[in-house]
Parts: structure tokens; sequence; C-alpha cells
């Protein structure tokens, strides 16, 4: 396993306690939900951000935590973490040219593992139906408290769905005011036939001043409403 530095961007002290609020809500949702899979409706909601931070705050716990980047479509992660060295990703594991050894990088966050999505493929969705994947996690249950997923839009393709299918539970981000409500319905529905439970949605970039204040600046309300 090689070992890697990464840059992780600076957070606010109004964004750290946020982050403090969702972790312990995902503590509470039962020691059961230990995989869980971070999706959107569109891009540009902040699911990655949302995943990145969500990992980097279990590993505080002293927590072992892997976050796999399931975007084999358009990553960011690399770019936003600076993550020089990268050799192989996901996608150089799931079509057979690397090991999970070769894809998977300890960092210079104690407890943090990292899975990068590796090069763009044409059938990403074809690659994360088969079984290689589904053990892929089911080995890493073994050895991690938490394994957190960031998934691709779920608005847009059907990655997610069948990510979700080996997760305990998955939370969707949403942008305030920018989400139609048809759309957010179809999300859920996908979701939930998935047979993942949802465990809730995290309302984020609200607008503090037109919210008096009250939500995060970033991560505004975790879990505003359950389903199910």
């Amino acid at each position: 396993m090689k070992r890697l530095n990464i840059q992780v961007p600076a957070t606010e002290q109004d964004m750290k306690e946020e982050l403090k609020m969702l972790r312990t809500n995902i503590q509470f949702c039962g020691a059961d939900k230990r995989v869980i899979v971070v999706t959107s409706c569109i891009a540009g909601e902040g699911k990655s951000t949302t995943a990145l931070n969500l990992a980097i705050s279990l590993s505080q716990l002293k927590k072992k935590v892997l976050l796999v980047d399931c975007d084999m479509r358009k990553s960011v992660l690399t770019t936003r973490l600076k993550a020089s060295g990268v050799e192989y990703g996901l996608s150089h594991y799931l079509s057979g040219q690397a090991s999970v050894e070769d894809i998977t990088y300890s960092v210079n966050v104690p407890g943090l593992y990292i899975q990068f999505a590796g090069p763009v493929v044409p059938n990403p969705t074809e690659l994360l139906s088969t079984d290689l994947f589904g053990r892929m996690i089911q080995s890493f249950r073994e050895v991690c408290d938490y394994i957190i997923l960031d998934a691709p839009p779920m608005g847009l393709v059907v990655d997610a769905a069948i990510i979700a299918r080996n997760c305990d539970g998955s939370v969707i981000v949403m942008e305030s005011g920018a989400i139609k409500y048809k759309l957010v319905q179809r999300v859920k529905t996908k979701l939930e036939a998935s047979g993942c439970p949802i465990l809730g949605v995290i309302l984020n970039k609200v607008d503090r001043k037109r919210d008096g204040g009250y939500y995060g600046k970033y991560y505004g309300k975790y879990y505003g409403k359950y389903y199910g």
C-alpha cells in the first residue's frame, strides 16, 4: 500500500460544527450503518466535499475509514486534494489492471485511506455491476470501521443505485433552492428500489443571510427529513 500526502481544504469553524453534527447523526443511525453512499441529484451540489469531510471527521474519532471515489465519469477528488503520485484507481481494479493493494492509499490524515476513481472509462455502470466491486466492499468491511462511497449524481445516471446495493445506508446532498421536487422524488425512488435505506438529506449551500444565520454556511440542515 502506497502512502500519499494530500492537501485537505481548510474548513471554517461553523462548518466543523455542522460536520460534527453530521457525524453524530450517522452514528445514531445504528452500529450496523457502516458502509454509506453519498450522492446528489445533479453535479455541483457538494457531494464530493461532503463525502470527503465526513470521512475525515469519522477518522478523527480514531476510526479506520476508507473513502472510495466511485465517480469514474467525472471525478474531482484527485485534483481537489492535490494528490500527486496516484498511479492506480478504482477503474484500474474493476477492469482487471490492478489489485486492491495497488489502488488503496494511506494518506497523511490518521486513520484515513482513499481509493481514487482512476481514469474515465466508457462503461462505469458495467464495471460497478460486477461481483468484483461487491466483493471488494465486503472485504473492507472486515478491516474498516466505516466506508464512505462518493457516487455520481443519481439524477443523471444509475451508478449510485448500483453502488447502493452494497451499502448499509445512503445520504442525499441537495443544494438549497436549486433542485425541483420531482427530481428529488425520482432520486428517492431509485435509491429505495436498490434496497438501501435513505438515512437522510443534507441541505447544502444554505444562504445564512436569508435564513437568519440559523443553519451552517455550507453544511446546512442535516437530516432535514427522515424517510422510511
